[in-house]
């Protein structure tokens, strides 16, 4: 059964607008782990309150990436620019569901979407 890890960060004083590309940017490497998908979000309430979350097949997959050597880097570089503890949680997925967007092709150059 696929999990679902949901990581909570919280950026320290003035550093959340450098904080999200960071964490962006480490997130995508979830996939190259065997993530199937992941997100970043950042509250709206709380600009240095961000959520990070990947899709796993795996748990042992995920525990690859999160203590790989670009997530250790990435917390070694950055362990000012939050705070700790930090704690993940590993959810089952038990159900989801989407809406596709579709996409027109020769609909201007980036395409049109219906």
């Amino acid at each position: 059964m696929a999990g679902s890890v949901h990581v909570p960060w919280y950026a320290t004083g003035f550093r959340a607008d450098g904080f999200e590309p960071l964490l962006a940017e480490i997130a995508a490497v979830a996939l190259r782990y065997g993530a199937s998908e992941y997100e970043v979000f950042r509250s709206h309430d709380d600009r240095y309150r961000f959520l990070q979350t990947a899709t796993f097949e795996r748990k042992l997959d995920f525990e690859r990436y999160w203590y790989g050597p670009e997530f250790a880097a990435f917390r070694a570089d950055y362990s000012g620019w939050y705070q700790v503890p930090l704690a993940y949680g590993w959810h089952d997925v038990v159900g989801r569901g989407a809406i596709a967007d579709e996409v027109v092709a020769g609909a201007g150059n980036a395409g049109e979407r219906r």
